[in-house]
C-alpha cells in the first residue's frame, strides 16, 4: 500500500491547521501544569547535554568542527559559536550518552530532535522569553505527533526522521512565520528525514548520533525555506514517512493523530526521563535486575549467577549482542546493561568508559546472559514498554517483572525534584543544577532570550 493523492491531501490539511495553531499559540494561554513540563523537559535537556559535552568523543567534535564564533552557546563549554553548528553540536551531546528523555507513544525523543535547533536560532534572534517557551513546547508537540503518526519500517532508527516536523515548527515560530508559513516549514521538514539503520546503534556507530544533529539542521532549512516564500505544503509526509519509510501496512502516515486533541492532549505530559545511560528498551530489564540484585543472598559475586533470562518485548529483543566495541554499542546491549546493573548497582556515564567496557568480569556475566522475545510481553505494546528477568544462582531461581521503566509517564514518574536529583548525582554537580533550573524559569519573563541562554551555556561547564 502506497500513498495516494487523497492521502497526500490529507495530511497536507493537518499540516496546515498545525501552522494555524503553532503559529497562534500563546505562552499566557498553555496550562500550568504543560508549563511546568516544558521547563522541566528544558532542564533535562540541557543538563544531559552538558553532560555529553563532557565526553572526549564530543570535545574531539567539536574541535574538529572548527565552527565561527557566533551567538548560540555549546552548552556545557561556556563557547558560542555559529547557530548551525551550535544546533548540530548541542545535538550530538544531548543523545551521546542515551540519557536524553523520550516519549514513548511516539517511539523517539521529541525534544533532543527540535530543541537545539530552536535554542540556537533564538540565541541569535533575540526572541522574548515567552516566545522562546511557545517555540520550544510545539517542537516537542508536532515532532510527538508526528511520531505517534508514523509506523517505521521494521530496521528503521527512529533518530533524525519523524522529529525533523517539529524542528521546523520550533524554528518557523522563533522566526515568527505566519500560520501559512508554518504550515510550509512543517511540510518541508518531514520531507526532509533521514533513513536511518538501527543496526547502526547496535553497532555502536556514532553516525546514528548525527542524525539528530541533521534533524535540527534540517528543522532551521525548512524554517529558512519558509521564511523565503518559495514553498508550499503538498502533504510530503505521505509519502516520505507514509510510504518510503513506513512500514507496509498500512504504509500512509496518519493524519487524523496530527489532529488529535487540540488544545486539549499534550504530548509533552506522556513522556519519560531516563536514569539509566543505555537505550530506553534496556530500561525496564535494568530496573528488575536492580531490583533481584538486592535480593540475591550474600550479594552478586558470592551468589555464583549460573544464567540470566532476560524476556522483553520484540522491540528490545534484537538488543542481544554480547560484544560492544564502542560505548554505543554497550548502552544498546540488553546483556551489557543487564549485567552491569547486577554488578554495579547502576548504568551511568563512567560504567561505559573505556576501562568499564574492557572489565573481563562483566563481560563474563554478559556472556551468561539470554535475551529472548515473549509473545506475552509484546502483546502489552505500546501502553507498556515491560520486561522480566529470570536469574539462576546455585541456590534456585528469582524473578522480577516491569511494566515500565521508572520515569515513564506510566509507571513511577519522575517529579520535577526528583527528576534534578538525578541529574545532580549523574553530573556530580547539584547546586549546579538547581542554579540551571532557576535560570530556565526565568526565561518566559526575559525580554531577550539570547543573553540569558548565552548565560546557561557556562552553568554547568566543568
Amino acid at each position: 500500500m502506497t500513498a495516494t493523492e487523497p492521502d497526500a491531501v490529507a495530511v497536507r490539511s493537518a499540516v496546515e491547521r498545525l501552522g494555524d495553531r503553532v503559529a497562534g499559540l500563546r505562552w499566557a494561554d498553555v496550562p500550568a501544569e504543560v508549563r511546568d513540563r516544558v521547563l522541566t523537559v528544558l532542564v533535562d535537556a540541557l543538563a544531559v547535554t552538558a553532560l555529553g559535552a563532557r565526553e572526549p568523543a564530543q570535545r574531539a567534535l567539536v574541535e574538529a568542527w572548527d565552527a565561527p564564533a557566533g551567538p548560540a552557546p555549546l552548552f556545557g563549554t561556556g563557547r558560542e559559536v555559529a547557530v548551525d553548528a551550535a544546533a548540530w553540536l548541542n545535538a550530538t551531546a544531548s543523545v551521546r550518552l542515551e540519557l536524553d528523555d523520550g516519549h514513548r507513544l511516539a517511539g523517539g525523543h521529541p525534544a533532543a530532535h527540535g530543541f537545539p535547533a530552536v535554542l540556537a536560532l533564538a540565541a541569535r534572534h533575540g526572541v522574548p522569553g515567552e516566545d522562546l517557551c511557545c517555540a520550544l513546547l510545539t517542537a516537542y508537540e508536532v515532532a510527538a505527533r508526528f511520531g505517534r503518526a508514523t509506523r517505521l519500517r521494521p530496521g528503521t532508527h527512529p533518530h533524525g526522521n519523524w522529529g525533523v516536523a517539529g524542528a521546523a515548527a520550533g524554528c518557523a515560530r522563533v522566526l515568527g512565520l505566519s500560520a501559512a508559513d508554518t504550515a510550509t516549514a512543517i511540510d518541508a521538514g518531514s520531507g526532509l528525514p533521514v533513513a536511518g539503520p538501527f543496526a547502526a546503534a547496535l553497532d555502536g556507530n556514532p553516525v546514528r548520533d548525527h542524525w539528530m544533529g541533521m534533524s535540527n539542521q534540517s528543522g532551521l532549512a525548512a524554517a529558512r525555506l519558509a521564511a523565503s516564500g518559495s514553498g508550499h505544503p503538498t502533504g510530503v509526509a505521505a509519502a516520505s514517512l507514509g510510504d518510503l519509510l513506513g512500514s507496509l501496512d498500512p504504509a500512509v502516515l496518519d493524519p487524523a493523530v496530527l489532529d488529535e486533541g487540540p488544545g486539549e492532549r499534550w504530548e509533552i505530559l506522556g513522556g519519560y526521563f531516563k536514569q539509566h545511560s543505555s537505550c530506553s528498551f534496556t530500561h525496564a530489564a535494568v530496573d528488575a535486575a536492580l531490583d533481584l540484585r538486592d535480593r540475591v543472598d550474600g550479594g552478586v559475586e558470592e551468589a555464583g549467577i549460573e544464567q540470566v533470562l532476560v524476556e522483553v518485548h520484540s522491540l528490545g529483543a534484537q538488543l542481544d549482542r554480547t560484544s560492544w566495541p564502542t560505548p554505543l554499542a554497550a548502552m544498546f546491549s540488553l546483556p551489557f546493561a543487564v549485567a552491569t546493573a547486577l554488578r554495579r548497582g547502576r548504568v551511568v556515564p563512567a560504567d561505559t568508559s573505556a576501562q568499564a567496557l574492557a572489565d573481563p568480569v562483566t563481560a563474563d556475566l554478559a556472556r551468561r546472559v539470554t535475551v529472548r522475545a515473549s509473545a506475552d510481553l509484546d502483546a502489552r505494546l505500546p501502553a507498556e514498554r515491560p520486561a522480566r528477568v529470570t536469574v539462576t544462582t546455585a541456590a534456585g531461581l528469582l524473578v522480577a517483572e516491569r511494566p515500565n521503566p521508572v520515569g515513564d509517564a506510566a509507571h513511577h514518574p519522575f517529579t520535577p525534584e526528583g527528576r534534578m536529583r538525578v541529574l545532580g548525582d549523574l553530573l556530580d554537580a547539584p547546586e549546579a543544577v538547581a542554579e540551571l533550573r532557576s535560570g530556565c524559569a526565568a526565561l518566559p519573563t526575559a525580554t531577550d532570550a539570547g543573553p540569558a541562554l548565552r548565560a546557561l551555556g557556562s552553568v554547568l561547564r566543568p
